[in-house]
């Protein structure tokens, strides 16, 4: 199985949408805790209307994002703060159903998990896939 990964913090739009309609991503698992973006577009209903547009399903599991200590802690700089805080929630059995709920919908077509971070190494995401899907193969998709 193969899962993408996309952040969208130094991009548009329609940047956006090229990247994941290139590498031929059907399905978009947003995995913030918070679906809310300053940026143009990236806010829960406006990004699940322009993938619609462009053929792509939406999918929020909120229970695989940051909490709100997490993400203070990576906008810090504090990578081992955000990763003991990350793998609390990961323990969570919600976070546990929503877990595999990821990798049943990653299995049923292509998808990419979604968050702001443009860089995976920083980023939960790639915290969650090393947790919880060890065994894929993970594309950066990159901006």
């Amino acid at each position: 199985m193969r899962i993408f990964t996309i952040g969208y913090e130094a991009t548009t739009m329609g940047e956006f949408l090229a990247a994941l309609t290139g590498a031929g991503v059907k399905r978009v698992i947003d995995v913030r805790a918070l679906p809310l973006s300053r940026r143009p577009g990236f806010s829960k209903t406006p990004l699940r209307n322009a993938l619609a547009e462009a053929g792509i399903d939406y999918v929020h599991l909120k229970a695989l994002g940051t909490p709100a200590a997490g993400r203070e802690a990576a906008r810090k700089g504090r990578q081992a703060e955000l990763e003991a805080i990350y793998a609390g929630q990961l323990e969570l059995p919600e976070a546990i159903a929503q877990g595999a709920e990821m990798r049943e919908l990653a299995a049923g077509m292509p998808s990419a998990l979604l968050c702001f971070e443009r860089q995976p190494g920083g980023c939960h995401r790639s915290l969650l896939l090393k947790a919880v899907a060890a065994e894929v193969e993970v594309v950066n998709l990159f901006l």
